[in-house]
């Protein structure tokens, strides 16, 4: 078999770059995402998260709930992860969440879908190729509650040659 030859292959850029971005500007993250209990299990214990309110359902209905609780760290990589196509695709550094909250639990079978907003953009002062962008994230499930909200921040590449 012959090696294959990557100049045959076009690459697509992927994501925007930071340009593209205004304040004010809303991404409506087209992917939604159910949450089952084997995603929870699975993370849960991967994470070495024992709290028995992720994995036990007889204690998690003692302690009021209707059934395990989706761990919460489950729940926001799930809406980072959901925001990534339309927000951070094209690359540049994660610079941090702030304002993590969550308002009200998530369960097996809860279908998460997610918004957000650009909140503001500046140049960045140390890296002239790149730019700095915070977007709100806010998450609902498929009653309309929301269950999340938090503020991300990127660097975020500028289009060469501007």
């Amino acid at each position: 078999m012959a090696a294959s030859d990557f100049s045959d292959f076009k690459l697509y850029a992927k994501g925007h770059a930071f340009e593209d971005f205004s304040v004010g500007q809303v991404f409506e993250h087209h992917w939604g995402r159910t949450l089952n209990a084997g995603d929870n299990t699975l993370f849960t214990t991967t994470t070495m998260a024992f709290c028995p309110l992720y994995f036990n359902a007889e204690y998690a209905r003692a302690h009021g709930h209707p059934d395990t609780v989706v761990n919460p760290m489950l729940v926001a990589c799930t809406v980072v992860g959901m925001s990534v196509e339309d927000l951070s695709e094209a690359g540049g550094p994660f610079l941090g969440i702030n304002g993590l909250e969550f308002h009200r639990p998530v369960y097996p079978g809860d279908t998460l879908t997610a918004r957000s907003t650009v909140v503001s953009k500046r140049e960045s002062a140390s890296r002239g190729n790149f730019g700095i962008v915070t977007w709100r994230t806010e998450a609902r499930n498929q009653h309309d509650d929301l269950v999340i909200s938090y503020e991300r921040t990127n660097l975020v590449a500028k289009r060469r040659g501007t």
